[in-house]
């Protein structure tokens, strides 16, 4: 239950963020719009200041809101783009309180923008894609994050605006908390929060990032982390005491109280938001801002308050527009009502949460209500004992004697089954204490495997590297310097007999030459990475990316957070594993594309690359194995790691690796 409480917080979370992408100055915003429809200037920028307003107005006035919406409309005219716009706006017109017909506007937007091929266009039908999945929030996560992944990240990569693909990407870090991957999650809500403190430090779309970061770090109970996200989100709220987004803060404010264990200073959050939740018209969350109350209070042990709270949402009914959140209140209600002790209304509720319930569900489902329904009939029963004692008190004193033998009779049973009973718990015991030792030895035995097996792949590892020094520094002072030498003489013969000078074949033989020191000096470069050695891990990644490119190739290396001291044994590791991803990408996946993601936090090391390439079907590795890809797998499973491929024919490849950069190496 307690995950299904955490997946509806993070949707309203989700819906908020999507609801208005409204600048922290609101007043300036609208004063610029609607200077804009008070000029001269084209019919063009006054629609989409029209829009724009239809936008802000849809949770504080939605009369307004529809004046405007008619408004862009009259103003758009013949203009194919305009009035495919249209139907976009027409969606947010009704996406507070109509969700059927805005999902119908949402998808009407996808088919009209997709005949335009803009940066605007691209960004507005990522967009149309995202709130329609939200309007659909009913089908799942996993209809949400298809709509993300293969809709709005590849439309808002195409727009180019990097604040838009920040706030997807803060989107998709949601997405990837409520499935608890909140490493993940972390990773690409930070990649947004850089983008954005670089390129729009005081947008609203920042303000959502910081907030998001408070709840995955809320969900992951990094408190300290969580706390000071939400002081950043305060800061940038403080200059704007109406902000419509004080809303969600105090959603976030009170998710940390409740992490902190602050129960009444969440009531006190979780009461502000409501106000201003009933204020704008803000149903999913003022009801969210109820549960929040609710759940205070039930760790309070105040279960009267958590109860009126309950029926309150379930009169209201917008927590109940699916069957999964319906059988969740329905569920909670029976819990509190069992805590109450009004064991009637919880077996009443129980009831009504088993009607709901799926098959999978269904035997706990039904040993809950059998239990609601035992303590209920105990009490009645309890009820009708006490009025047989009463008549039948003169019969009980007469058989008290009966009564007592059959009790001493009982007790000598009784006594002779524990003894029985301890005799069989210590054989079961001694069986048990074997079978442990057993596991304790084969336990042993395996670690001590796994020692061996690391001291073998540290010693080939180990071995590997000497021996690729060593060979690079004979190619490079022996052979190399012999190559040079014959280069310089072959030089001097031109100079020094005339004869020379103008021989072709010597001049071919001397640019062999100098192929041939270069060559050299390649293979070198890949035994032994000098740049490594000088310079760090990241600064010879990004020049083992730069040394890959070429004509038809475009190798985009990104990193973040990737820390000076890693040790060398590790950072040397890293480079070879980098080195052979690229190799294989190169050699095998005829890509145009490849993207290299670099990122640490704390003592995990984040390898990710993907490619655009012809791909492979992934069940061949199982009969046919390479010496890169096991060279691969021994580099990574030495440095505690973890390894996932993903590829399909003519759809690319995607590899993602974790390493431990505190391994014993």
């Amino acid at each position: 239950m307690k995950k299904y409480l955490i997946c509806l917080f993070l949707i309203s979370t989700i819906i908020a963020h999507a609801q208005q992408q409204v600048p922290l100055d609101e007043k300036r915003h609208v004063d610029s719009l609607e200077t804009i429809l008070r000029s001269s200037k084209p019919d063009s920028a006054k629609t989409i200041a029209s829009f724009m307003l239809v936008e802000y107005w849809k949770f504080k006035d939605t009369t307004k809101s529809k004046v405007f919406l008619l408004k862009g409309e009259k103003l758009a005219g013949t203009s194919a783009y305009l009035k495919a716009l249209s139907h976009f706006y027409e969606g947010q017109y009704y996406f507070n309180w109509n969700t059927g017909k805005a999902a119908a506007a949402f998808a009407k937007a996808q088919k009209a923008l997709a005949a335009f091929h803009t940066p605007v266009a691209y960004g507005r039908l990522a967009a149309a894609w995202y709130n329609y999945a939200l309007m659909n929030r009913d089908k799942g996560y996993e209809f949400i994050t298809r709509i993300v992944m293969e809709h709005v990240l590849p439309n808002a990569q195409k727009a180019g605006d990097k604040t838009m693909l920040a706030h997807f990407y803060t989107q998709l870090s949601t997405i990837l908390m409520n499935n608890y991957q909140f490493a993940k999650a972390n990773s690409y809500n930070d990649k947004a929060i850089a983008l954005l403190e670089k390129t729009d430090p005081k947008s609203t779309n920042l303000l959502f990032a910081y907030l998001s970061g408070v709840s995955i770090n809320c969900y992951n109970q990094k408190t300290a982390v969580a706390k000071e996200f939400l002081q950043k989100a305060q800061a940038m709220l403080a200059p704007f005491p109406a902000s419509l987004n004080y809303t969600l803060y105090y959603y976030n404010e009170a998710l940390y109280y409740t992490t902190v264990k602050m129960y009444p200073q969440c009531i006190t959050s979780a009461d502000k938001g409501i106000v201003l939740a009933k204020k704008y018209n803000q149903k999913q969350l003022y009801q969210q801002f109820s549960f929040r109350k609710y759940e205070a209070y039930v760790q309070q042990k105040n279960y009267a308050k958590a109860q009126a709270i309950l029926l309150n949402i379930v009169k209201e009914g917008t927590l109940l527009a699916t069957v999964n959140d319906k059988a969740m209140i329905y569920g909670e209600l029976a819990k509190n009502s069992n805590l109450l002790g009004d064991y009637h209304e919880a077996y009443l509720w129980q009831a009504r949460y088993q009607q709901l319930t799926d098959s999978i569900h269904k035997t706990q489902t039904e040993f809950k209500i059998s239990e609601l329904e035992t303590k209920y009939r105990s009490v009645e029963n309890q009820k009708r004992i006490s009025h047989l004692q009463a008549q039948n008190k003169q019969a009980k004193l007469q058989a008290k004697n009966e009564h007592l033998f059959n009790w001493l009779l009982g007790t000598g049973c009784l006594l002779l089954l524990a003894v029985l009973g301890m005799v069989m718990l210590n054989a079961r015991n001694q069986r048990k204490l074997a079978a442990q030792k057993e596991i304790n030895h084969r336990q042993q035995l395996h670690e001590l495997e796994q020692k061996q097996q690391l001291k073998i792949t540290k010693a080939m590892l180990d071995g590997e590297e000497h021996e690729r020094e060593r060979v690079a520094r004979d190619l490079h002072d022996g052979l190399g310097g012999m190559l040079a030498g014959v280069k310089i003489g072959l030089s001097g013969l031109t100079e020094t007999k005339s004869d020379y000078a103008q021989d072709k074949d010597l001049y071919r033989i001397i640019s062999q030459l100098d192929s041939s020191v270069t060559e050299l000096r390649r293979i070198a470069r890949n035994l032994l990475p000098e740049t490594l050695l000088k310079f760090g891990l990241e600064v010879a990644l990004k020049d083992l990316s730069e040394f890959y490119m070429r004509d038809g190739l475009h190798i985009d290396f990104q990193t973040f957070h990737i820390s000076k001291d890693i040790p060398l044994s590790v950072q040397l590791n890293i480079y070879r594993i980098v080195q052979e991803l690229l190799s294989n990408a190169i050699k095998h996946a005829q890509a145009t594309n490849i993207l290299l993601q670099c990122s640490q936090n704390d003592s995990v090391f984040f390898i990710t690359i993907e490619d655009d390439g012809i791909g492979f079907d992934t069940a061949i590795l199982k009969t046919r194995k390479g010496m890169g890809l096991e060279n691969l797998k021994n580099r990574i499973s030495y440095l505690k790691g973890k390894f996932e491929l993903r590829s399909a024919i003519n759809e690319g490849t995607s590899i993602n690796i974790e390493i431990s950069i505190n391994a014993d190496v």
